[in-house]
């Protein structure tokens, strides 16, 4: 085991409890509820990460109050008592301290389930559904109190070995400390703090000494005008953690054993957990002041836990090593690889890596999607998907066709089960669309997943051959073919002239260098057109927006990259276009195209107008390149299997999951 990594797989103290190591799995939305309660997919969810090795698990946060639905399958404490019971059944044997989450949303919450009004301090309008909030009175304000604390005592009651209180994203407490939120005049707005002090109070009465009071925090609102700032954390945070001796004497330990630093508020509420676009471990620096603040108010006896995009664990590691931060909360890397923990002790390079892409973790929408992992579809579907690793009883010879995600994932399932692989790539080098994506402005970490497809198909015996194209002969001669050759560009729906240059996406992306920049393009302005609304062509957008060129961006919805919001990225974004000097046309239809300008047409009025650029960049659908599945259809009579985009294109998710599905139906 590599020295760097030791400090993960320390005991972590949490007032009269032990963690057998720093690294948390921590709360976040899943919709594996039944109703509002915690299910059985719950259970298999977090047992698989105890399995891991998980130190602490928090699950899912539950409503403390019946005012609050935050999202149809937003778990109610009240409901929750059997399930919080099972998944510490479920978690015990691996000694993973459980912790149930609580709070409760506020104005952050909506009106669609509950059909109610939405409760906050004062009445500052939700940000992204606009409903104004109820201005909460005296009786509204002990009533959440006191569903903390009823909360708290049932999920001890349970098995619980604590609780975790909600002040950070999507918090009722949270707006009550922040002057963004709370603009009372009355005692509740002279000292901000009341209320939560007031809430763990409660909840520390309710659970007593020896269960483990846990508090996110959120210490950098984003908002320095009025909202709580990293200059203020420490000092709230230490006030916090140490509670009012007033309010039950003195205390020989601190209120709070455990506190974790977050950001983000109503105004950022992507930032909390954002993709790859911001910086890994972007919450150490407050952390660390925030550490220093709270050791020093409580002798050391409250634990502090940084999170923050730190799915890396030599990253974790010297986070622990040279600061007073005692855990690390490690959750969309344990989303991919479960077994992460387990992995620290001799096969750390194992560790499937976290893409920090949020395309299938982050499910707080009126979708409803299950939380899954781009990396690991398993994740999240425990219940209902077969584990990659079942051995076969009938192992066939296999061909695979084609290196990317789908046939990488298809040819490491299915030589892990026993059967003999052979991989065929026409490229040079395997990874396919994901060595382009990690071209892609802070999208560089799928890289490190072809990287590690590529290693585990060669240590389960998979025989990679690259430069090799297929004849359809070839493929008709092997017992059992899995086609994965991916997709190509799609049909232009506008005319063009025979003089015209257009680009695809792998065009401008083949040709970025390792700093970044992009080398022989054609000269002048350009259009990149996308009619989708996804990540290529905005990231396309921001590679090409570093020269000298002007570049113009077109779509034909209201808003630019409207795909996005899924992700989180909608608004970071248009803002990062608007920063790089891209031009945005909304609302348009590609028209034309010609040597030097092109034509867009408003998409409700038709209205035509011309645009000097001197190339195009159509960022467009792709088509499933199945011609080889066809010719041997033609030539067998029989249809190969398919994965991926060949069989309809869409993302790396889709990709990994059929890939992995066509492996697992063998034998």
């Amino acid at each position: 085991m590599s020295a760097d990594l030791t400090k993960l797989l320390e005991p972590l103290e949490l007032g009269a409890l032990s963690a057998p190591n720093r690294v948390v799995f921590g709360p976040h939305e899943t919709n594996l509820g039944r109703g509002r309660s915690i299910s059985e997919r719950h259970v298999a969810y977090y047992q698989r990460r105890a399995a891991g090795g998980a130190g602490v698990i928090v699950v899912e946060e539950a409503s403390v109050h019946e005012s609050d639905w935050p999202y149809e399958r937003a778990p109610l404490a009240s409901d929750c008592a059997e399930g919080w019971a099972s998944v510490v059944e479920a978690c015990e044997p691996h000694g993973t301290v459980v912790l149930a989450a609580l709070g409760h949303a506020g104005g952050q919450g909506t009106s669609h389930w509950s059909q109610r009004e939405l409760w906050a301090p004062s009445r500052v309008p939700e940000v992204d559904t606009r409903e104004v909030p109820k201005w909460m009175d005296q009786a509204d304000i002990e009533a959440v109190i006191s569903g903390f604390a009823e909360a708290a005592r049932s999920a001890v009651d349970a098995g619980c070995h604590g609780v975790e209180v909600n002040a950070g994203q999507h918090s009722l407490a949270r707006q009550f400390l922040s002057g963004l939120t709370n603009q009372r005049d009355d005692q509740w707005g002279a000292n901000r703090s009341l209320f939560l002090q007031r809430v763990l109070d409660a909840v520390r009465t309710a659970i007593g000494p020896d269960r483990v009071l846990a508090l996110r925090l959120s210490c950098d609102e984003l908002a320095p005008w009025a909202g709580i700032t990293p200059e203020q954390a420490p000092s709230l945070a230490a006030e916090l953690v140490v509670g009012d001796p007033a309010a039950d004497g003195d205390r020989s330990t601190a209120l709070v054993d455990l506190l974790t630093v977050v950001r983000g508020s109503i105004f950022s509420v992507g930032s909390t957990r954002p993709d790859g676009h911001e910086p890994e471990g972007f919450n150490v620096e407050v952390a660390r002041a925030v550490a220093d603040a709270v050791g020093e108010a409580t002798a050391g006896r409250t634990a502090v836990a940084v999170q923050g995009s730190i799915v890396d664990p030599a990253m974790a590691a010297s986070v622990l090593g040279d600061s007073e931060i005692s855990a690390v909360e490690m959750t969309r890397a344990q989303i991919a690889d479960a077994g992460l923990v387990g992995k620290l002790t001799g096969e750390p390079e194992r560790i499937r890596p976290c893409v920090l892409c949020n395309q299938t973790c982050r499910v707080r929408d009126n979708r409803n999607p299950i939380v899954t992992c781009v990396v690991d579809p398993f994740s999240g579907h425990e219940t209902t998907e077969q584990v990659g690793s079942l051995a076969t009883r009938s192992p066939v010879d296999l061909m695979v066709i084609g290196g990317g995600p789908a046939g990488l994932e298809a040819a490491r399932v299915a030589a892990e089960r026993g059967h003999k692989v052979r991989l065929a790539e026409s490229a040079e080098t395997v990874g396919g669309q994901l060595r382009l994506l990690a071209r892609q402005p802070g999208r560089h970490r799928f890289a490190l997943f072809a990287d590690w497809l590529e290693a585990e198909c060669r240590r389960a015996g998979v025989d990679l051959r690259t430069g090799h194209r297929v004849s359809v002969g070839e493929a008709a001669e092997v017992p059992v073919v899995i086609i994965a050759t991916g997709g190509s560009a799609g049909e232009r729906d506008y005319d063009t002239t025979r003089s015209a240059v257009v680009l695809t996406p792998s065009d401008v992306l083949e040709r970025v260098r390792p700093d970044g920049s992009v080398e022989g393009l054609p000269p002048g302005d350009v259009l990149v057109w996308d009619p989708i609304g996804g990540p290529t062509g905005v990231a396309v957008a921001e590679l090409l927006a570093s020269s000298d060129a002007v570049v113009h961006l077109a779509t034909q919805d209201y808003i630019v990259g409207n795909e996005l919001a899924r992700a989180g990225d909608l608004a970071p974004a248009n803002a990062r276009l608007a920063r790089a000097g891209v031009v945005m046309h909304r609302r348009r239809l590609l028209r034309k195209v010609r040597k030097n300008s092109v034509v867009l047409g408003d998409r409700f009025s038709e209205n035509l107008e011309d645009l000097a650029v001197d190339w195009v960049v159509d960022a467009g659908h792709r088509l499933p390149d199945d011609a080889l599945s066809g010719a041997l259809v033609a030539a067998t009579g029989h249809r190969p299997r398919s994965a991926g985009d060949c069989v309809a294109p869409r993302s790396v998710a889709e990709a990994v999951l059929e890939g992995r599905r066509r492996a697992l139906e063998l034998g």
